[in-house]
């Protein structure tokens, strides 16, 4: 048989794009929202994954959720104050859209792409499902805020500001909904902090890690799981890389906060297997298909169904069918840039070739560059699914991240990284930060060149945090390569510590206020600071 490529995981990624495309959302006719008769009732469409807002800018959002059966959905939005009353006057808006079709071939996931949507403004969300009949299934509810607009006050009437939240790693090493202890704590307390948007960078899933009804903790404490057929062994086939969305999407805290709280989602190495790279084949046992880029094809396919992401190929994005790294912009204040260091990295080796090797490939290093040198928002946030100078060992002698316990000059994936911080300050880019997770401790890391064996970039903050649902390790060590301090960390008391307590279990959190003073806090799932510092923009 043909051995795949990495032309074959984006030729795979396409077509699942294209099962999945988002269709410019339309009017929908005057009835279309109106509530199916009594008798049809126990017949109706249910939402058994929620709703999810995504990728929410100032001007449009990608609206998802998932039917019980075959349908079409129907979203209605309805722009209100912070009390929920709906506004008037010149800044009332309301609009009913229609989205694609959900079927077998999308899990009966649906999209709706909302486009010109007012700035700084709360919308007040239900969504539904109609079935071929036009009959209109369950409904739920939920709400967003786009972004604000230059010099545009909320809709409450206060000045332009916006917070937001990251994590990542849910349901890893083991650790899934356990009901009896309120389920995804970390979740709730994300959402308890009223984020107008969350971060998920990376290890949305555990695909390879098999989940059981009952795991002992080293104090003797059972851990309880709740439990289904596909989260039961590592995810080979198509159902069971969907099954694991649809397993992290039974939890409450996580369906409440994807109900108000939209997601700008990244993809890691654990949606599809641990450190995979394009290419590899698999020795281990557990797997019947060992093909990495087969299985990476298959996991792509039901991310992106599951992600409230749109498919968007304007290319003043960043964004096509076959790549995942793009800009959302928020505002005069902010820009995002999702990375994608998985899709295009070459194999795992020791990083200390001579000549650069790929941890983001030549197009998405050079559509970085270039976007976040031309962004006249006031911070740019990167945000990168592996650290910059942890080091992310990948068995005795590979490295899975760029760092290579060669504090000297850069070598190998290095190279890459470095020619981005030499261009930032060759473009004379201010105020960007770095924030990421993946491994599963937290911590603040502050680079710059005097004391680093590369000197060519401006100083910059990296901020860790996760996990947010899975077993804690860490600390790392680190690489001197590009001069980081650490000026913060904390771990779990031991390794693949459990997320019982909440206090091993990380996010964190960003308060941009109307003076543009980036706040970065570092949390954990209990509510508790660890950890703060302000930063002041560069003008």
């Amino acid at each position: 048989m043909t051995p795949f490529t990495r032309r074959h995981i984006l030729k795979g990624a396409l077509a699942a794009a294209g099962a999945a495309a988002v269709v410019p959302a339309i009017a929908a006719p005057a009835h279309a929202a109106r509530p199916s008769g009594v008798a049809l009732v126990r017949n109706r469409l249910t939402l058994p994954s929620g709703i999810a807002t995504g990728d929410v800018t100032a001007d449009s959002g990608v609206l998802w959720s998932r039917a019980s059966g075959p349908g079409r959905l129907v979203a209605s939005l309805l722009a209100v104050d912070d009390d929920g009353s709906p506004l008037r006057g010149g800044r009332a808006f309301q609009r009913v859209l229609r989205g694609t079709a959900a079927s077998e071939a999308t899990d009966f996931t649906s999209k709706i792409n909302a486009t010109h949507l007012p700035a700084g403004t709360r919308f007040a969300l239900t969504m539904h499902f109609e079935d071929r009949d036009g009959h209109a299934g369950e409904t739920a509810r939920g709400s967003f805020t786009t972004a604000p607009g230059t010099g545009a006050l909320r809709s409450g009437g206060s000045p332009r500001g916006q917070s937001f939240v990251w994590s990542g790693d849910t349901a890893g090493q083991g650790w899934g909904i356990n009901e009896e202890l309120g389920g995804m704590r970390g979740y709730a307390a994300m959402h308890a902090t009223k984020p107008d948007f969350f971060i998920h960078a990376g290890d949305t899933i555990y695909a390879d890690g098999p989940i059981a009804a009952e795991v002992t903790e080293p104090d003797g404490h059972v851990w309880r799981n709740l439990v289904t057929e596909e989260v039961s062994k590592v995810a080979e086939t198509l159902n069971e890389f969907r099954g694991r969305h649809r397993y992290n999407l039974m939890d409450r805290n996580v369906r409440a906060m994807y109900a108000d709280v939209p997601v700008i989602a990244q993809w890691d190495d654990h949606e599809t297997t641990n450190n995979w790279y394009p290419g590899e084949i698999l020795t281990d046992a557990r797997y019947t298909e060992r093909r990495v880029d087969v299985l990476a094809a298959r996991g792509r396919q039901a991310w992106q169904e599951y992600q409230p992401i749109a498919q968007l190929s304007d290319g003043s994005t960043g964004f096509e069918p076959a790549r995942i790294y793009r800009k959302i912009s928020r505002g005069p204040q902010l820009d995002v840039f999702c990375l994608d260091m998985r899709t295009f990295k070459d194999p795992n080796t020791a990083g200390k070739e001579a000549s650069l090797t790929h941890i983001l490939g030549e197009e998405q290093a050079h559509w970085l560059i270039k976007e976040v040198s031309r962004s006249t928002a006031t911070w740019k946030v990167i945000s990168a699914d592996l650290p910059l100078g942890i080091i992310v060992p990948d068995g005795p002698v590979n490295q899975e991240s760029l760092a290579n316990r060669d504090a000297g000059a850069p070598l190998g994936k290095e190279l890459e990284i470095a020619a981005v911080l030499s261009a930032f300050k060759r473009n004379r880019v201010k105020n960007v930060v770095w924030l990421t997770a993946d491994v599963h401790y937290c911590a603040a890391h502050h680079y710059s060149p005097e004391r680093a064996a590369f000197q060519d970039f401006d100083p910059f903050w990296e901020f860790v945090v996760g996990p947010i649902n899975a077993g804690t390790f860490g600390p790392s060590q680190m690489d001197g390569t590009f001069g980081p301090e650490v000026a913060f960390f904390k771990a779990g008391a031991y390794a693949n510590q459990s997320p019982r307590t909440g206090e091993s279990q990380f996010f964190g959190h960003v308060d941009l206020d109307e003076d543009d003073v980036f706040t970065v806090s570092l949390r954990n799932a209990a509510g508790a600071v660890l950890w703060n510092r302000a930063l002041h923009p560069q003008r």
